[in-house]
């Protein structure tokens, strides 16, 4: 079907690498012969981009583009390996504002081998932050670390987004895993703003697991959940386990949605192992583009090559990668399988569940909230050092050099508080956290006393490798204390 010039929606593709270009071109062709309405604009990213030296994987005149279009079909893409390569993928999602990673984890049995044959779970990620943020540092020989940051807006975004999904999905359920239980702050502010948003949504249930126990049970009892949001690292794993154990990484596609942008994409690889040979199962990013078509209000034709897709399952036409003897009809490659689904477009599955969706549905928008901000006052410092040796010895220099306005409240080790009070069995390595505050603890400190205890410290022969601001925030300190303190 050739589509109209007149209610053709711009769109962006990059047909990627490895297997990409195969796959994306399977795409297209479904989803034109559907009725789908797109004018595409292409760009290229991936290895000939990174083959350039530009280390984004993007030419820069392609976010024009996609700023014009404001909707990417991406194919897969390889990062190449080793320093200095950003991950395309992350950079698209922060740049952009890709705040939520939607992945839908259906199973399609008794077509495609799964545990768990009434599995219909959603994930959606946390997209832009988190230890994604790609904070990292090496602060002394033996440590390095990553920054792991976790905002409200960003928080609150998400899982608005997740409770106004299920709502315009017809689901009944939104959990949230975090593992607040050690990271309080970061995590607890996760787990915290997900109730205060689920309380606004009185229709849907809303529960919280620990992340540890909850992806047991999701890979152990499915069926218990429905919608899942989380931060980004969890969702990330969790995601690619949900689409596993419903079948297969291969088929599940993904949704990456933004305020006025989005994305859509396959969650599997470049597969570059598998590019040439006719073999790879374009069913990832079919889906992918599925969830396109609704985004761009062409829902009809969405249902029509959704529906063809399950169709093609059911009769068993099925590429390597799902192909069972006892019951797929025929073994076929990337160019067959569309093929497979074109013929079959006007038809429904018989078994499996029909989908349907709305012709011209508006994207899903979130508006937060305006808060005042909270009275913040500085309190103390921690101060990190760089040492090798007995931490009495230590604690003898930061004393000294305390100065008659702070006092050393304690020193930690990877967390672990070691004085006062420590054990000698605690193993600690040379990067020291070495925490001061006033005298009368948790009153007000000036920015001029954190200077000269920086300064004393430098001259006792203790420069600092990094700070920390100790604040309180309307009488609430904003920091954690040190485990054993």
């Amino acid at each position: 079907m050739t589509a109209d010039p007149k209610r053709a929606v711009p769109i962006t593709v990059a047909h990627g690498d490895g297997i990409g270009p195969e796959i994306m071109d399977a795409t297209l062709r479904i989803i034109t012969a559907g009725g789908a309405q797109l004018a595409v604009e292409t760009i290229s990213i991936g290895e000939t981009v990174y083959a350039q030296g530009i280390t984004a994987g993007i030419e820069p005149a392609a976010w024009d583009c996609l700023r014009r279009t404001r909707v990417f079909l991406k194919a897969p893409i390889t990062t190449p390996q080793g320093g200095g390569f950003k991950s395309l993928n992350v950079t698209v999602r922060k740049t952009l504002g890709l705040f939520a990673n939607v992945r839908p984890c259906p199973a399609y049995a008794p077509y495609v081998a799964t545990k768990h044959p009434g599995m219909d779970v959603v994930i959606i990620r946390e997209n832009e932050e988190d230890l994604y943020a790609g904070i990292e540092h090496r602060q002394t020989d033996e440590v390095t670390q990553c920054l792991k940051l976790i905002t409200r807006p960003g928080s609150e975004r998400v899982i608005r987004y997740a409770f106004e999904y299920a709502r315009r999905y017809r689901r009944s359920k939104v959990t949230c895993f975090t593992k607040d239980n050690i990271m309080k702050m970061t995590d607890g502010l996760f787990h915290r703003v997900f109730d205060e948003v689920a309380s606004e949504y009185p229709d849907l249930e809303s529960e919280h697991w620990i992340v540890d126990i909850g992806a047991a049970k999701l890979a152990d009892t499915p069926g218990a959940f429905d919608v899942i949001v989380l931060p980004n690292l969890y969702g990330d794993i969790l995601s690619d386990v949900a689409a596993q154990i419903a079948g297969s990484v291969g088929l599940a596609g993904s949704a990456n949605i933004g305020s006025g942008i989005a994305m859509f994409e396959a969650i599997h690889g470049s597969a570059p192992r598998r590019a040439g040979l006719n073999m790879a199962n374009p069913s990832g990013l079919l889906l992918g583009a599925v969830q396109m078509l609704v985004h761009i209000g062409q829902g009809e034709a969405a249902a029509l090559v959704h529906n063809a897709w399950l169709r093609t399952i059911e009769d068993g036409v099925h590429t390597y990668d799902i192909y069972d003897p006892s019951v797929s009809t025929a073994k076929v490659g990337t160019a067959e399988f569309a093929e497979a689904v074109i013929a079959r477009l006007g038809t429904t599955p018989v078994t499996l569940r029909a989908v349907s969706y709305p012709s011209a549905a508006e994207p899903i928008m979130i508006a937060l909230p305006s808060r005042p901000p909270a009275h913040k006052e500085l309190v103390g410092m921690d101060v990190f050092v760089d040492w090798r040796g007995p931490v009495e010895a230590l604690a003898t220099v930061l004393e000294a050099s305390a100065g008659p306005d702070l006092e050393l409240v304690m020193i930690s080790n990877r967390g672990q508080k070691v004085y006062p009070g420590g054990m000698s069995e605690t193993f600690c390595v040379d990067h020291w956290r070495c925490r001061f505050q006033a005298h009368d603890l948790g009153s007000p400190v000036t920015h001029d006393q954190i200077i000269d205890l920086l300064r004393r410290l430098a001259n006792a022969g203790l420069p600092f490798i990094k700070t920390e601001g100790l604040f309180t925030f309307d009488g609430q300190a904003g920091f954690s204390l040190g485990q054993g303190q």
